[in-house]
């Protein structure tokens, strides 16, 4: 039987350029077939630009849509999206060859005054951007009525105003998503006053959400399912021994998991045995380290954290680039793990809530649990006293005789 004779790679042109954005891709921890492939697709982006007479120092991403265009015009069938080019772009980038990417605005009236607005949530409320993201997505509704031909309404606000969009609105969300609503328009309604866009502040003409302080029961895991969560992440690869160390400090100190995401290497003081949290609004606190979860940090740090790691992050991906993992995927840690334990799903703040009722049932009183989940408000914490069940036997009050 003849077999073809496999194809032999040609070799990509030697230029300073190239051979600079290879070691720096060698040094992210890239293979070495995906290194030349993207040393030639940076090769065959000179070559277009050569062809097209337009300098790097011009190229805008329309450009780069069109330079992809005519990849795939040509019958390319790999490499031929936008994204293929992103660690080429950010490496022109790094060298100042290319201009800086470019700060996506919305179109529309509404598009600049949110943008401002989001500034001002992450440089002087100091939120991270995707709390800012989530703001902005609740206050669409509110400005999708203040247009009117085709202008943004802004200056004319009335407390009537508001108070009948929030009476309109919020009545079809559910309490939760109502109150988040409020929360951004409260938010938005004092950007606009500091803004100079209104006269006065109209904060005061938006109602308050009716929702039962309390009225939801904390569900954490027992200990017999924190076990088999815990053993459901292979340790023999290193990838397993990362997520047991996430899933350690979740469980053990009730860590958000922006919190775990964004854990730095020099937030650890080995000494004193501490980590420190950046948790909500910027906040800096120091909680104690745990000797196990120490012990669990010191290996992974020392047999799987890549040795070529991008950033100061403790946590990384496992595959290159190796840069920091994001929020979104410590849950997605946690909702696989508990699919292999055949636990259904589970989010990531009920380990919070697991941690919160461990303590309980050793014997850790509510200011104890408020201090180590870090509540700004004693009533935040209120709520772990409907699941401590054997001091609500004492005060339970003793069923009437004969009542049905």
């Amino acid at each position: 039987m003849l077999t073809e004779p496999k194809k032999r790679r040609g070799k990509n042109p030697v230029t300073a350029i190239s051979i600079g954005f290879e070691e720096g891709s060698r040094h992210q921890g890239y293979a070495p077939g995906t290194i030349w492939k993207q040393r030639k697709l940076l090769n065959d982006l000179i070559g277009w630009l050569q062809g097209q007479q337009i300098t790097m120092g011009d190229l805008s991403m329309a450009q780069v849509d069109r330079f992809m265009a005519d990849r795939r015009a040509a019958g390319v069938r790999k490499l031929k999206t936008r994204k293929a080019l992103g660690s080429i772009l950010g490496y022109l980038r790094g060298l100042g060859l290319v201009p800086a990417a470019e700060t996506h605005l919305e179109d529309g009236p509404a598009g600049e005054i949110l943008h401002r607005y989001r500034q001002f949530l992450t440089t002087e409320r100091g939120l991270v951007p995707v709390t800012g993201l989530g703001y902005v997505n609740r206050l669409r509704p509110f400005l999708d009525r203040r247009m009117a031909a085709g202008e943004l309404a802004l200056g004319g606000l009335t407390p009537a105003d508001v108070t009948a969009f929030v009476v309109a609105w919020c009545p079809c969300l559910n309490s939760g998503v109502a109150k988040l609503t409020i929360t951004a328009l409260r938010s938005f309604l004092g950007f606009l006053h500091l803004d100079g866009v209104t006269e006065r502040s109209l904060v005061p003409a938006v109602p308050t959400v009716l929702r039962r302080r309390l009225a939801g029961l904390p569900k954490g895991l027992d200990p017999d399912q924190v076990r088999r969560l815990l053993a459901a992440c292979d340790t023999s690869t290193v990838v397993g021994l990362r997520d047991l160390t996430i899933l350690s400090l979740l469980v053990r100190l009730g860590l958000r998991r922006n919190e775990v995401a964004r854990l730095g290497l020099d937030d650890i003081d080995w000494r004193a045995g501490t980590i420190r949290m950046r948790g909500k609004g910027n906040c800096h606190e120091q909680l104690p380290l745990p000797p196990d979860v120490g012990r669990q940090l010191v290996e992974y740090l020392r047999h799987a954290r890549p040795a070529d790691a991008q950033g100061r992050t403790v946590f990384v991906r496992h595959f290159a680039p190796h840069h920091a993992l994001g929020p979104s995927r410590v849950s997605g840690i946690v909702a696989d793990a508990a699919r292999r334990a055949g636990l259904g799903r589970v989010h990531a703040h009920r380990l919070r809530h697991t941690a919160a009722t461990e303590l309980l049932r050793a014997g850790a009183s509510l200011p104890e649990i408020g201090q180590l989940l870090r509540h700004r408000r004693v009533e935040t914490t209120a709520i772990y006293a409907k699941v401590d069940r054997d001091t609500l036997r004492l005060i339970a009050r003793p069923w009437p005789e004969g009542a049905l």
